[in-house]
Order: structure tokens, then sequence, then C-alpha cells
């Protein structure tokens, strides 16, 4: 009902819709045209925004999603089980390796990392949640690392689900065969866990 409106958070919600794209990061110029706002008006929302960490604006002035969007969307039912069930794995992968351990998730042209779990290590390789890249080569989902490298695995996948890999990342130099046989058992581990019915699906 019309009395149920606020305009105000109507504004920022249509604001945040603008970032439900392919893009990940939007000029002011880029953000009024795709929402019809005048400049004006949308940095104020914006401010608004970025202080819940709802968008953030980088050093080249472009707009991008904050942390706040991605916190919220784990609390929803199939995020939940996706962190309760990968999560610990990847904790103990990047304890026994001390290397970077992550699930990335294919979204279109994009990869998104969705899980991650750091080693407790200087020299390591910086992901975080949410973080996006190009996916510049067929399936091949890892960024560019310079001087380091990305051991990774499929994961299985039912039909209409996006497709995953596991992973471990870090200097070329620390990623050998015993990186790529402790890569591989978490993944048998976690795919004989599902296979015993023991977890629902991954979605």
């Amino acid at each position: 009902m019309a009395q149920d409106r606020v305009e105000a958070v109507e504004r920022a919600l249509t604001v945040l819709e603008a970032f439900d794209a392919d893009q990940e990061a939007f000029t002011l110029a880029e953000l009024a045209q795709a929402t019809g706002y005048y400049k004006s008006t949308l940095l104020r929302l914006l401010g608004s925004l970025a202080r819940f960490d709802y968008v953030q604006r980088s050093h080249d002035g472009r707009w991008s999603l904050g942390s706040a969007p991605l916190r919220l969307a784990r609390r929803h039912p199939p995020s939940r089980h996706l962190t309760a069930r990968i999560q610990p794995l990847l904790d103990r992968l990047a304890a026994k390796t001390g290397e970077t351990a992550a699930l990335l998730e294919n979204h279109g042209h994009h990869v998104e990392c969705r899980l991650v779990a750091l080693p407790d290590a200087a020299l390591r390789h910086e992901l975080r949640p949410g973080s996006q890249w190009p996916l510049v080569a067929g399936d091949d989902p890892r960024p560019e690392l310079p001087g380091g490298d990305m051991l990774l695995h499929a994961l299985p996948s039912a039909p209409g689900e996006p497709k995953r890999w596991l992973t471990l990342s870090g200097p070329t130099s620390r990623l050998d065969a015993r990186s790529e046989a402790a890569l591989k058992a978490a993944l048998n581990e976690l795919t004989t866990v599902g296979n015993e019915g023991e977890t629902e699906a991954m979605t």
C-alpha cells in the first residue's frame, strides 16, 4: 500500500539493484544512467549505503558492493549449509599446507570466491569472500597471481548448479606434490561425505 512506502528506502534499494550486473564496479555517471537519479542524489544515497558497508568506493572513484550484502546472504539457508559443510574443510586444509584454501564459484563471465581460509603466514595469497574476477579462459577460474599459482579441482555439480572449484593458492615455490596431495585428499573427503548422504546438496 502507498502508506507503507518509504521513498528514501526505495531509492537506496534501487541503487543496490543497479549492482546486480556482470559489471563489478561503476562510475557515478554509470549509476546515474542505471537508476535515473541525479548525481547529487546518488552521492547522498551512496554515502549512507557506504556507512553501513553496503557499497564501497575505490581509490579511482568507482563504486562496488561492500561486504554487508554478502554477510546477509550467508544467513540464507543454502549459503549457511554451504558454509557449514565446506568451511571446516578449508580451515584444516589451510592449516595443514600453510597456503590459502578457497571455494570458487562460476557466475557467468565472472568467478567469485565464496569461502576462504587464510594460513598463518606472512607471505600468502590474500583472498576474501566476495572477491570477483573475469573468467578468462573457458573452465579455468584462476586469477592472475604474479609470483604465485593456484591448484584446483572441480567439484561435482548437479544440473542447474553453478560450477565450483576447491583451490589451494600461494607462492609458486611452495606449491608442490604435497600441496596437490592435500588438495586431492580434501576433495575426496568432501565428495565421499556427499556420496554417503551425510550432507545435503551444496547449493
